[in-house]
C-alpha cells in the first residue's frame, strides 16, 4: 500500500508574485538610494561613506519590517518600541527624498517642459521609500503563509466517506429459523427485542451538538501563576505590566485587575522567599 505524498503543492503564480515583489523592492531601493546619496554629499559626508548613508536608513526600514513580523507575539512594549524605530526611519527617508526633490525643483531653470510645484514633487518623491517598506512586508508575509498538504485533504475526505462495512452491519436482521436447522437450546436466554425510540429522543439525537464560541474561559489561579513565573525568571523581578502583557496579549486569556493583583501578591511572596533562601546567613 503506497503512502500519500507529503510534498507541498505550489500555488499557481507564487513564484511570479515573489519575483515581482523582489523586483519592485529593488527599483524602489534604487530610487531612494540615489536621492539619499546626494543628500549625504550635501551634508558633507566624505568619500565612499556617502554610499553607506542610504543603507543605514532604507536598510533599517527593511530589517525593522521583518522584526515586526517576528515579534508579533512579543509583549506590547517591545512591539511599540520596534514600531517607533521603523516609523522614525520611514519618516526620515521620506523627508530626505522630499527635500532632495524640492531643492532640485527650485534650482531647475524655467523651460518649455512640464514643471510641477514643490508640494507635488515632494509627494511623488515619497513613493519610493513607502514602496520599499511595503514590498518587504508583502514578501515576508507571502513566505510565511502556509499551504495545505495533500494528505490533509485525503484525511478529510476519508472522514466524510461512509463506511460500507458499518452500513452493511446496520442492515443485519435477526435470522429466521429454516426448516431442517436445529432450534436453539432451551436454556439460552432469548435476545431482547429492540425498543423503538420515541419522537423526542429521535429529535434530540438529530440535533447537532452546540459549538462553543468566543474567547477561552478564564484561567484558574494556578494556571495564571504558571503563565507568569517565566516572566519573573526572565526579568528577575515581579513586573506587573510584563505579567499582564504575557497573560492577556501573548496567552490570550482574560484576567481582571483583582485576579491579577492576587497573582502579583503570590509571585512577590515566592520571589521574596527565593531571595531569602539565597542570602547567606550571618
Amino acid at each position: 500500500m503506497t503512502s500519500p505524498s507529503t510534498t507541498t503543492p505550489a500555488i499557481p503564480g507564487t513564484v511570479a508574485i515573489r519575483a515581482g515583489i523582489a523586483l519592485l523592492a529593488a527599483f524602489a531601493f534604487a530610487l531612494s538610494y540615489d536621492a539619499l546619496r546626494q543628500m549625504a554629499v550635501a551634508i558633507h559626508i566624505r568619500g565612499l561613506l556617502t554610499y553607506a548613508f542610504p543603507l543605514v536608513i532604507d536598510g533599517f526600514i527593511a530589517i525593522g519590517v521583518g522584526a515586526l513580523l517576528m515579534l508579533r507575539t512579543a509583549p506590547l512594549r517591545s512591539r511599540v518600541y520596534v514600531w517607533a524605530l521603523v516609523g522614525l526611519a520611514t519618516v526620515t527617508s521620506i523627508w530626505a527624498n522630499a527635500l532632495h526633490a524640492v531643492r532640485l525643483n527650485e534650482q531647475s531653470p524655467q523651460g518649455d517642459g512640464l514643471r510641477l510645484g514643490d508640494l507635488t514633487v515632494g509627494a511623488l518623491s515619497a513613493i519610493a521609500p513607502l514602496a520599499l517598506a511595503g514590498a518587504v512586508h508583502l514578501y515576508i508575509v507571502i513566505r510565511r503563509q502556509p499551504t495545505p498538504h495533500p494528505q490533509e485533504t485525503d484525511t478529510a475526505e476519508h472522514l466524510e466517506a461512509p463506511d460500507p462495512d458499518r452500513r452493511r452491519g446496520d442492515d443485519i436482521r435477526p435470522s429466521i429459523p429454516v426448516q431442517g436447522q436445529p432450534e436453539p437450546l432451551s436454556g439460552a436466554a432469548p435476545e431482547p427485542e429492540p425498543v423503538p425510540a420515541s419522537d423526542d429522543e429521535v429529535s434530540a439525537q438529530a440535533l447537532p451538538a452546540p459549538r462553543r464560541t468566543g474567547r477561552p474561559p478564564n484561567a484558574s489561579l494556578e494556571e495564571l501563576l504558571a503563565m507568569a513565573r517565566p516572566v519573573v525568571e526572565r526579568t528577575g523581578n515581579v513586573d506587573r505590566d510584563a505579567i499582564a502583557d504575557e497573560i492577556r496579549d501573548v496567552r490570550g486569556r482574560k484576567v481582571s485587575n483583582a485576579r491579577l493583583q492576587k497573582v502579583i501578591d503570590a509571585l512577590t511572596k515566592e520571589h521574596e522567599a527565593a531571595s531569602a533562601s539565597l542570602t547567606p546567613s550571618a
